[in-house]
């Protein structure tokens, strides 16, 4: 034998089994630290939520070695069979999860995020140029929806390769002008319709949705990234009755790991109140399937990340039990319980208050800007984020802020809890009303070094923060 055949092969694996504190023990003190940020902090971005344990040993689990490019029984790569179990389980909790059925409802689990999964969608169903109809970002839309700014200038994909018109909310209300949108679609006429947002506070009318889609021949679409949760626990009005295509992330309300999924109609076209349910494209069944799935893989994406889809099965599990619904219950309770908070205290809210997870607080009637708020906020250890009014010119300089209950709730926080989490956000506002009257916009955050009195609501909040477990923290 080669004498140093040993020595040869302890050299090659000796990277493989140091544990991270040893193997990176700078990245490992940063993680540390973001690990307590996250325990003596308030969550508060509507968006984010914590996990458990079992998902995140899914995530930094050995699945993420393999390559398994394709779907279950149809791969580029060998070795898939336990891959193609793991991904059929999620499909099948993917559609109990939201009480559909494997012949009318198909879904893609492998998007790397939900601009990823309404990407998808558009470049299966689409040529470049085509137009698509979504809810303006000042009123509470999402850029995946064809966003541009008032100059003219393209900021995401979904703008830059196709045609986009957007509707509007009322300006008085804060609620969609669904006449407006109508008239906007008949004449505008986008092959996609897309209902769904990331800072709306109320329901929606799906149906009304469906009967413009119907007139103009779209396809229906609804991204229902921010609300799923409470569709799948059956607390808001579902989409998936009305609508041909529902997207979503899956780590908002749904609590899982940070990814999208995309759900399409399958099987034979339905018929309600004697209108077709589809765009006309003529044919007696639906044909989204096929096209999706490629522009998933290979039009989109490369290989699936298989770490994320075992983690995405074990949330979804976990969404069909009655504690998931008795979560997403206490989300709505929370959240209608800070929106009442901060309206007792004289805060305007956009539409007066909440008919889900989150709510908007129009700073417009302090004289403040949400990017200033969020900064004291951040200081102070309680996280949100500035979120555009409409009326505002757009997203650069917006009026105001969004909050969001899943994460806060995921801890344990009840109603009680989010009417105090109310009086540390209107002391955070106290003291930017006082810094920017002292210091004026140019040097605000000069004012925020050294500042008693965020020093003081910082130790505050992170008293208040730091008697609520953190699920999967050994804290």
């Amino acid at each position: 034998m080669d004498p140093g055949l040993e020595s040869r092969r302890a050299k090659v694996r000796a990277w493989g089994n140091h544990p991270l504190p040893v193997a990176d023990p700078e990245i490992h003190e940063i993680m540390e630290k973001e690990k307590q940020r996250q325990f003596k902090g308030i969550e508060l971005i509507a968006s984010e939520n914590f996990v458990c344990r079992a998902v995140m040993e899914a995530l930094g689990s050995h699945l993420t070695n393999k390559y398994s490019e394709g779907l279950p029984g149809s791969r580029y790569y060998t070795g898939n069979q336990y891959i193609d179990q793991i991904e059929s389980i999620c499909w099948s909790r993917a559609l109990a999860a939201f009480g559909l059925h494997s012949d009318k409802w198909g879904v893609n689990v492998q998007p790397y995020s939900c601009t990823s999964a309404n990407f998808a969608v558009y470049t299966g169903l689409l040529l470049p140029g085509d137009r698509i109809m979504g809810l303006d970002s000042p009123s509470g839309g999402h850029l995946s929806h064809g966003y541009y700014t008032p100059g003219g200038k393209n900021l995401s994909a979904s703008s830059i390769f196709f045609e986009s018109l957007p509707y509007k909310v009322n300006p008085q209300t804060g609620y969609i002008d669904y006449d407006k949108m109508e008239e906007k679609a008949m004449d505008f006429r986008p092959k996609i319709l897309i209902c769904g947002g990331s800072s709306y506070p109320r329901e929606w009318d799906y149906a009304r949705f469906r009967q413009v889609a119907d007139k103009i021949g779209a396809v229906l679409m609804c991204d229902m990234a921010h609300i799923s949760g409470l569709v799948a626990a059956k607390e808001c009005v579902s989409p998936f009755e009305y609508c041909d295509i529902v997207t979503s992330t899956t780590h908002k309300s749904l609590r899982g790991p940070r990814g999208g999924i995309i759900f399409y109609r399958k099987g034979p076209k339905l018929r309600k109140q004697g209108m077709l349910l589809s765009h006309a494209d003529g044919s007696s069944h639906y044909d989204f399937e096929e096209k999706i799935n490629f522009a998933v893989h290979p039009s989109t994406q490369g290989g699936p990340h298989n770490n994320h889809i075992a983690a995405l099965a074990i949330a979804l599990k976990q969404v069909a039990t009655p504690e998931y619904k008795a979560y997403m219950q206490q989300v709505r309770k929370n959240a209608q319980a800070l929106a009442s908070a901060l309206m007792k205290r004289k805060c305007r809210l956009v539409t007066g208050g909440t008919d889900n997870h989150l709510l908007l607080w129009d700073l417009t009637t302090w004289g403040l800007t949400g990017k200033c708020y969020e900064k004291v906020c951040e200081m102070c250890h309680i996280t949100l984020n500035k979120s555009a009014i409409f009326g505002d010119n757009g997203a650069i300089c917006p009026g105001g802020v969004r909050i969001g209950a899943p994460a806060m709730t995921s801890r344990g926080c009840i109603e009680a809890d989010f009417e105090t989490i109310a009086d540390f956000l209107l002391k955070a506002a106290q003291i930017t009303t006082v810094v920017q009257r002292e210091h004026g916009k140019k040097d605000f955050l000069k004012g925020l070094h050294n500042n008693k009195d965020i020093v003081e609501l910082r130790n505050r909040v992170e008293i208040f923060a730091s008697q609520f477990a953190m699920p999967g923290f050994d804290i």
